[in-house]
């Protein structure tokens, strides 16, 4: 050994020393950066180079029963950024504010903020969008998404309901099926590419989002326009508060309109009270009055209490019901149990439900529906009331055969008498017809549910025949459409304020149904508190129902008149047979042939109200005149776009009434 080295051996021995430790502690180090955290290193790795991106699936859209759309997906922007990576807050801020409106300061505290992520806009529309993207802002993110859209506005608003801003619903049938219509997201992996930007290569893992399923409803889109337009006119026209009506096919259950005024837009949703929201037809509960005769009057036939010959005294108007005294509209004596029904007396119906008795009325109340949920898919439905009978008092069951003492809603009641418009049957409502996804391939269908059978169809026919008179002879005339035997009842109820009855505040509403022996719709219409005489059921909400039923009568070719029994060709060239001698007793030695001649009918024996075909095709306008009695000159071919004279005219049968068609 060198000197040298002898001199350095102590420090050689060092340095190769802490050589060793130096590498045996990069090796420990090694070892746990990769065998020890690995995994953990590695995911840290891909979370800075990676970036897992949800993909959201496309909301199903919402039908009419003709599939035209009630709901669109309209593409709109979210606008996000990083403040610590923005470089011209004030350049940023000012682009947004020129497009959006919002306010400078606002947008400049947002980007001030010291985190890492903020909301700047959302649900901005491309045309606001504008050239935002090409301005390269750093730190700014644009998501693209899909915004629902209601591109009918008001029209069955309350019935679809919204969504909020991040597109989950939260109202009406967005709100019931949201599930259904969401979807299911997706994801997929995006890395760190050029200049930062995150990018999708091959190879990536990723899971496709499939999209919502679509609902197709009952209801028919025209069928609700024409609802929601006249019970808006008849709001205004009898001052009421509200006004409320549903359309059904009474052998199916199929809600075909149902709406409540005011209404409200779901596209602009928070600028509306939220009372206006309420679909009033389930939410609502009112005391019916008179339309709850019927109860007692099926009753009373089911049971076998009364015949239809039977006549009842009604006291000439004035009756003393044990502590109360009732009234009649009308002044009466003696009255056959139909008649009872057709001229809407509260003492006759109290004298057959006194036969009747309390527990067959409480059970056909039930049994009818009241007091219970309908079920529809719908959030909200009120049961209603109907006490059980131990809450009863004695005068209980004569009040509540004239629709006191119990409340029900618009549907309910809408269902009661669909069960004696299709023979005794009470169904359960529908308004989700089928269901189907993006294939078109049907998930569910909504076949007719029946609950329960009420009484046979001789009973139900009986009924019928009785809610015919109401309208052809009774306090319904107004809802009378001539040629269409529309079979129906009226109701007048004082509202119940506070402990007791109001004397100036009233429900009036009508259901009536067409035509009698076949009936094809149904309808219930209900105003709240509308001004005198439109208080009365007859006045107020039986003029609605017509209107209503003239429109779509003339727009829907589907519904087909009533068919008689016994048919006679007409005679031609509006001629009638007429009697030349004057009539006089003839001797049977001395009988000899009467002279019969014929003759134009004279223009001052029978009038009509022009009927509207405006809009209908020819086949419709031609059966609706010819049934109104006049005679039909076409021209031009399509659909009806004016006529002559116009409706509403007052014409003697058998003139002229002009079509032109386009």
């Amino acid at each position: 050994m060198t000197k040298t080295y002898l001199k350095f051996r102590s420090r050689i021995s060092v340095i190769i020393c802490l050589t060793i430790l130096s590498w045996m502690g990069l090796c420990g180090r090694l070892f746990q950066v990769q065998i020890l955290d690995g995994k953990m290193y590695q995911q840290e790795a891909i979370d800075q180079g990676q970036r897992k991106e949800k993909l959201f699936p496309n909301r199903g859209n919402i039908f009419d029963r003709n599939n035209r759309l009630l709901t669109r997906n309209i593409i709109h922007y979210t606008l996000t950024a990083d403040p610590t990576k923005v470089t011209d807050k004030h350049g940023l801020a000012n682009a947004i504010h020129i497009r959006t409106g919002q306010p400078m300061d606002e947008l400049l505290d947002k980007l001030n903020n010291k985190g890492k992520f903020i909301y700047l806009a959302r649900n901005v529309q491309k045309e606001t969008l504008g050239t935002l993207p090409a301005m390269g802002f750093d730190g700014l993110f644009i998501k693209r998404h899909y915004k629902r859209w209601y591109p009918h506005g008001k029209i069955a608003a309350q019935i679809l309901g919204y969504t909020n801003i991040d597109d989950q619903g939260i109202s009406g049938i967005e709100k019931v099926y949201n599930i259904e219509l969401s979807g299911a997201p997706g994801w997929v992996v995006k890395s760190k590419g050029w200049k930062g930007k995150m990018q999708q290569l091959g190879g990536q893992p990723s899971l496709l989002p499939i999209d919502g399923l679509n609902i197709q409803l009952t209801l028919d889109l025209q069928y609700q326009s024409i609802l929601q337009e006249e019970l808006l006119q008849r709001q205004l026209k009898t001052k009421a508060i509200s006004a409320t009506g549903i359309i059904i096919n009474p052998h199916t259950g199929a809600i075909l309109a149902m709406a409540s005024t005011p209404g409200f837009d779901n596209n602009n949703f928070s600028k509306h009270k939220l009372e206006t929201h309420r679909s009033r037809a389930i939410t609502d509960q009112f005391e019916p009055g008179s339309t709850f005769k019927i109860v007692s009057a099926v009753a009373a036939l089911s049971e076998k209490k009364v015949n239809l010959s039977e006549e009842f005294n009604c006291e000439n108007g004035r009756f003393s019901y044990f502590d109360i005294l009732v009234q009649d509209h009308e002044k009466h004596g003696q009255l056959t149990f139909p008649q009872i029904i057709q001229y809407s007396s509260n003492i006759g119906i109290i004298k057959v439900t006194e036969r009747l008795g309390r527990s067959n009325l409480y059970k056909y109340a039930r049994d009818f529906g009241f007091g219970s949920t309908t079920q529809i898919s719908l959030n909200g439905e009120m049961s209603g009331t109907l006490r059980p009978l131990k809450d009863w008092s004695r005068v209980s069951p004569g009040q509540i055969a004239m629709g006191h003492e119990v409340a029900v809603t618009t549907l309910q009641l809408a269902m009661a008498y669909a069960a004696v418009a299709n023979d005794g049957y009470l169904i359960k409502p529908r308004l989700i017809h089928q269901i189907f996804n993006s294939k078109m391939e049907v998930t569910y269908n909504n076949e007719v549910s029946i609950v329960r059978q009420i009484s046979n169809a001789r009973t139900m026919k009986h009924a019928k025949k009785m809610l015919r008179k109401v309208v052809s002879d009774g306090t319904g005339v107004k809802a009378n459409i001539h040629g269409w035997d529309v079979a129906g009842k009226t109701g007048t109820a004082q509202k119940y304020i506070s402990g007791s009855y109001s004397n100036d505040k009233f429900i009036s509403n009508f259901v009536g149904f067409f035509p009698v022996n076949d009936p094809q719709v149904l309808a219930v219409i209900v105003l709240d508190e509308p001004n005198a005489p439109f208080h009365w059921g007859g006045e107020g909400a039986a003029v609605a129902f017509r209107r209503i039923m003239e429109r779509i009568i003339n727009m829907d070719d589907a519904i087909t008149p009533p068919k008689r029994n016994k048919r006679t060709d007409p005679i031609k060239d509006d001629i009638i047979i007429v009697q030349n001698e004057k009539p006089y007793a003839i001797p049977a030695s001395n009988r000899k042939p009467v002279l019969l001649s014929t003759t134009r009918a004279q223009s001052n024996r029978n009038y009509i109200y022009v009927p509207d075909v405006r809009n209908t095709s020819l086949k419709k306008a031609m059966t609706v005149l010819r049934q109104a009695g006049l005679m039909v000159k076409v021209e031009g071919s399509g659909k009806v776009l004016w006529q002559s004279p116009k409706p509403g005219t007052i014409k003697n049968i058998g003139d002229i009434c002009i079509i032109h068609l386009e």
